[in-house]
């Protein structure tokens, strides 16, 4: 089992990671929404496609743009459609 903690909250766990460039990707319906809020950054990855953001709200405050998601990656990601990855200090293991 997978968690990805930040500032003491459980914001995603589960069995079904999907790990790529060290980043695990978990599914959607093992990610606490109620966490998450609209970003409107987005990035894009030469092999993996459009990427785009969410931001995390954890007891008032707000990590902003540490969540992201391939919602249409290219053919080579298609493994992380879908699926939620974390950075910014959040904690995964």
């Amino acid at each position: 089992m997978v968690k990805a903690t930040w500032n003491g909250i459980v914001i995603a766990e589960s069995d079904n990671t999907v790990v790529v460039e060290g980043n695990h990707y978990f599914p959607a319906e093992d990610v606490n929404p109620k966490l998450l809020a609209e970003s409107e950054h987005t990035s894009r990855c030469s092999w993996k496609g459009l990427a785009s953001y969410k931001h995390l709200v954890v007891d008032g405050q707000t990590n902003e743009n540490a969540v992201w998601c391939y919602k249409a990656p290219l053919d080579a990601a298609a493994q992380i459609k879908d699926r939620y990855a974390f950075w910014k200090g959040v904690q995964v293991g």
